[in-house]
């Protein structure tokens, strides 16, 4: 690849782009369902509170690496380690782990096409029979549906940095916006809507146990984008003279409100559309509520606006949805299309075809492993729990790698590349950092608590989803 390298034509395009890779499915419905099984108030406090002081710094870590070293994830751990061999097998896995998590995000955003596909064409009554999704997952529509997936993102990546990311994160994003701020309008206007704003602004502290303290860290490490190497690719494209501690503020600062937005949708709309609704109850994963709980409140919407409306207010949810997919899954697909560039000096649309191709592969591969192929539906076991293919490709590139992938990029900022020259690169372009109370607190917890506290989810992760016992619960009961 000949030229200079690419860069993000302005400070709000490179907030809008990392923004975008930061909210996603999890910010729009899982927050809100967490929030709802956890505590409420409690849980979001949490949440804010460990955006700001553990997963900050360590976005922080992953832009000031990119931005030094001017190269994706694999590049910059050899260039700045000097290509030590352990520090390269770092920088595989950051490439690596993001390839895998697009492959799966692939599927789910495919049925987030489809569902509003359904909406829009006026099948909010089939999509609310319980029934729907698992026929659906399992219907040969979807190959067509990653069609078109396939070519939004290509059509946003082939276009480069700042002509495709950039340009797109500054049309989906503030579209997005503009959605869920009209939802949220919407929802709070509907009867029995101010419980659920109550439920959830006000804290419940007695639910709070060290395994809801570990999700809501955990979540909002996940929101974040951290440990997927995207932070440290977006970091290569910005400017020397950009100002990155407080870019990064806007970044979290926006992937919050999103969140804390998102809960004043959700929640208000479970207990106004379904008063008897019990949060305690409601399932812990994000994409059985949006894919079987919330049609159905949709649906319920019928008596009071017809079906015309209702089908209407779910046609914007899914396009919401769709949003925030399309830009997490562009910036999670840059990741490894920016290494293979680099690396094999491979300009921006073969690598784009050839990473294409292989991830399609894969994603059909998971997309056939919901009952459709018996190989791949019951492809292994562990924990006592028999496990599809998809399911291995979720546990352990998303729920397992990432806080490993954190902790790497922290002891190796601090006691590889040297706190001096990370500190260093920091100040560059941000006056009112050096020497502030914040570049004190980012120097000390990147350098000691951090690293400990995701390592420790780290270990916990793979004795509870491999070995099924928390060391958390055991350690606190």
């Amino acid at each position: 690849m000949s030229g200079a390298r690419e860069q993000f034509g302005s400070r709000i395009g490179f907030i809008l782009a990392a923004a975008g890779s930061a909210v996603g499915i999890g910010n729009l419905v899982g927050f809100p369902v967490g929030a709802a099984k956890n505590g409420g108030g409690a849980f979001l406090l949490m949440y804010a509170i460990f955006v700001f002081a553990i997963c900050l710094p360590v976005m922080l870590a992953e832009m000031s690496v990119g931005r030094h070293a001017r190269k994706d994830p694999l590049g910059a751990y050899r260039d700045l380690s000097g290509n030590q061999t352990h520090w390269k097998l770092a920088g595989w896995l950051s490439v690596i782990t993001p390839f895998m998590i697009a492959v799966f995000y692939m599927v789910i955003t495919v049925w987030i096409f489809g569902y509003l596909f359904a909406a829009v064409t006026g099948d909010l009554e089939l999509l609310a029979n319980p029934d729907t999704f698992a026929t659906f997952i399992n219907s040969p529509r979807i190959f067509a549906y990653m069609v078109v997936v396939v070519a939004v993102v290509y059509l946003i990546l082939q276009g480069g940095v700042k002509e495709g990311i950039e340009k797109a994160a500054k049309l989906l994003m503030p579209a997005l916006f503009v959605m869920l701020l009209g939802l949220v309008v919407f929802v709070l206007m509907q009867d029995n809507a101010m419980a659920g704003v109550e439920f959830y602004l006000i804290p419940d502290f007695s639910k709070i146990t060290a395994s809801v303290v570990n999700g809501a860290l955990s979540q909002a490490f996940f929101s974040l984008s951290l440990g997927m190497g995207i932070m440290i690719t977006y970091g290569s494209y910005i400017d020397k003279r950009a100002d990155v501690p407080g870019s990064a503020k806007l970044v979290a600062l926006t992937d919050t409100a999103v969140a804390f937005t998102a809960g004043l949708m959700i929640l208000p709309a479970i207990f106004s559309f379904n008063p008897e609704t019990n949060p305690a109850e409601l399932s812990e994963s994000s994409i059985g509520m949006i894919f079987t709980y919330l049609p159905q409140i949709f649906l319920a919407l019928q008596s009071s606006i017809g079906y015309l409306g209702a089908s209407l207010v779910a046609s914007l949810f899914f396009l919401l949805v769709f949003f925030a997919a399309i830009t997490s899954l562009v910036s999670i697909f840059e990741v490894p299309v920016a290494a293979l560039m680099d690396e094999k000096d491979m300009n921006r649309k073969p690598a784009l075809l050839i990473l294409g191709v292989g991830m399609i592969i894969l994603a059909c591969l998971c997309a056939l492993s919901f009952g459709y192929v018996e190989f791949l539906t019951t492809f292994t076991n562990y924990a006592d729990t028999p496990k599809s293919f998809f399911d291995i490709v979720y546990d352990v590139f998303y729920d397992t790698i990432l806080p490993l992938n954190g902790f790497l990029i922290c002891i190796f900022v601090i006691y590889r590349w040297k706190k001096a020259n990370f500190n260093a690169a920091l100040d560059e372009g941000a006056p009112n950092y050096k020497g502030s109370f914040f570049e004190r607190y980012v120097d000390i917890s990147v350098g000691t608590f951090i690293p400990v506290i995701l390592l420790v989810i780290f270990i916990n992760t793979v004795a509870l989803k491999y070995f099924g016992f928390s060391l958390i619960d055991i350690f606190f009961s």
